[in-house]
């Protein structure tokens, strides 16, 4: 008869600099190695250690975590981090992830009024991905809404399985802001799912990148599904912890979102006896 055993995938479970705001990027490196995530993915944005190669060297060197993902400058407060082009912002970020090491870059679709970046983003993106091995992966998005009101404020769509990119990122918090079925979504992603931001939400209108759990995403089953289908990819831990009352309600919140990625990446399943 056949026993259970647990499978865990290849999956690395990184933090993104972006969790522990308002407080550093260093600080982020800190409490990466002293809760044991495997790595971190940098947030490129205004804290200028973020944008400096060697700083992020050295960061990674003493704490001995390594980084597993850039996450290019894409945000309304980042335009004019590292150029306003977003074609030379793309450039940098790839020669930061090859020269740290760092298997993927994160990149968002265009804002709609970015029009010629976004008339030429699909190809864009194609060919850049070609120049290197490091995965371009763009991340899915939302409407921005106000009241009763939608704007699309992404090109070519918010919904990036509807265009051809060779790898994606998913983001649960994104699938609950744009009140989309992650399951479904990462179904037509497909093999093409090259990265996680795993976050949770209740469908809100704000971006809201809970802690995993805490929201009305199906994080559990999509860390079910990594498991028994053998992802190779990195999962980065992405929540909101700007409303901790203390560094240590922080740690907190970032110790339970491993302890329940790691959980739910191990999958019990059964194997014949040899």
């Amino acid at each position: 008869m056949a026993e259970p055993v647990v499978r865990i995938p290849d999956a690395k479970v990184a933090l993104s600099t972006a969790s522990v705001y308002p407080e550093s990027t260093a600080t982020a490196f800190e409490i990466a190695a002293r809760l044991g995530y495997d790595g971190v993915e940098v947030m490129v944005w205004t804290d200028p250690v973020s944008q400096d190669i060697e700083a992020l060297r050295r960061l990674s060197d003493y704490h001995q975590i390594p980084i597993l993902a850039v996450h290019a400058p894409c945000l309304l407060i980042t335009q004019r981090v590292w150029s306003t082009d977003p074609w030379v912002k793309l450039q940098r970020a790839k020669a930061a992830a090859e020269k740290l090491d760092a298997s993927t870059v994160v990149v968002h679709p265009p804002f709609r009024w970015q029009r010629n970046y976004a008339r030429d983003f699909v190809a864009g993106i194609w060919r850049m991905a070609e120049e290197t091995d490091v995965r371009f992966a763009v991340e899915n998005m939302y409407p921005w809404r106000y009241r009763d009101r939608e704007m699309l404020a992404y090109a070519p769509d918010w919904d990036v399985t509807k265009d051809d990119y060779r790898h994606f990122t998913v983001d649960l918090s994104h699938t609950a802001t744009a009140r989309t079925d992650a399951m479904d979504m990462i179904g037509r992603m497909g093999d093409r799912l090259g990265h996680v931001h795993l976050a949770d939400g209740k469908g809100s209108a704000k971006d809201e990148h809970l802690v995993p759990g805490r929201g009305t995403q199906p994080c559990a089953e999509l860390l079910e599904r990594l498991a028994t289908t053998g992802f190779d990819g990195h999962v980065v831990i992405e929540v909101n912890t700007r409303r901790a009352m203390s560094s240590a309600e922080r740690e907190a919140d970032l110790a339970e979102a491993l302890a329940f990625t790691r959980l739910h990446l191990a999958s019990a399943v059964r194997v014949p006896r040899s």
